[in-house]
């Protein structure tokens, strides 16, 4: 995370997550940090239903797919690591839950639908909505 004041970059990896909220005076939020230089303050909520799934299409096409809305005060994301909790779905339906996706790949075999089911070469990017 780089700070909106002065810029500085955290040391440490910041993890946000749905599960983890902050009671706020107005509402609540899912990560609140202060900075180690300056000491400002900043959070990070996650928007909820305003992601969408990366399926097979999208992805041979070449194209993102935007799976979460983060809502950034005092701090912009500028790096992103594919953690645990995942859900992958074959093609055939068959659904992997609790994937771990920090090694930037998965393979498993779908024995209902007798098929391979990949995911690798992961990329992310942040685009700035206003």
């Amino acid at each position: 995370m780089k700070c909106g004041n002065c810029g500085e970059l955290t040391q440490k990896e910041t993890c946000v997550s749905l599960n983890e909220t902050v009671a706020l005076p107005k509402g609540s939020t899912n990560l609140v940090q202060k900075c180690k230089f300056c000491g400002r303050e900043g959070t990070v909520t996650m928007i909820t239903g305003r992601g969408r799934p990366l399926t097979q299409a999208i992805s041979e096409l070449g194209k993102f797919s935007s799976l979460m809305l983060f809502d950034c005060r005092g701090y912009e994301p500028v790096e992103f690591s594919f953690g645990s909790g995942w859900k992958v779905e074959s093609l055939e339906g068959t659904t992997f839950d609790g994937i771990d996706l920090s090694g930037d790949e998965f393979a498993e075999y779908d024995e209902k639908g007798e098929c391979p089911v990949m995911i690798s070469n992961l990329r992310y990017m942040f685009h700035l909505v206003k």
